[in-house]
């Protein structure tokens, strides 16, 4: 059997409204477009969640927390009939020098591996320039999204010299920037 394909998504700002540090479940709320853009992607993509929270390392919330919420989101899109392989998170800050906050890719290597992924096939999907960067870094494809805080970084991207393979607006139309590459 051939290599299978990704999609690596982060989840706050990209599938979920980014309310500053998202870990109560009252505040849970889908951006538009998701459930439809994953339906489509996951006919040709195992889907993936890798996410920064500092929050848990900065003492907002805990790791508990972080599972309740996230197994929520899990939860609506397994409603849906999306499935989500696994998701991967990093609860350190920036000073902990850990090797699982993106932009390193210690989650990018778990999933070619784990899966048998063909990186250069898959995509990364963020709303920061640390998400691009670290697609870039794990050598897949990437989509800089203006939902979440993509709006507030976009300078940055320049700034920095990182360079997405797409910009997008929505999260639907990111999917046909997917498709169109098949």
């Amino acid at each position: 059997m051939g290599k299978i394909k990704a999609i690596i998504l982060d989840r706050d700002g990209t599938l979920i409204e980014d309310k500053d540090y998202a870990y109560k479940i009252e505040d849970f709320e889908l951006l538009p477009g998701v459930i439809e853009g994953l339906k489509i992607l996951q006919k040709n993509f195992l889907l993936f969640i890798v996410t920064n929270q500092s929050g848990i390392g900065r003492g907002y919330y805990t790791d508990r927390e972080f599972h309740k919420f996230n197994d929520h989101l899990i939860e609506i899109l397994k409603e849906n009939k999306i499935r989500i392989e696994r998701t991967f998170y990093c609860p350190h800050i920036k000073e902990d020098n850990c090797e699982c906050k993106k932009p390193k890719i210690k989650y990018i290597r778990e999933i070619v591996d784990g899966w048998n992924i063909d990186i250069e096939q898959s995509w990364m999907i963020g709303d920061h320039p640390s998400d691009i960067q670290f697609g870039i870094n794990g050598g897949c494809r990437t989509v800089f999204l203006t939902t979440g805080h993509g709006d507030k970084h976009i300078d940055e991207l320049k700034l920095l010299g990182i360079k997405p393979t797409k910009i997008c607006d929505t999260f639907l139309e990111a999917t046909q920037e997917f498709l169109k590459q098949l």
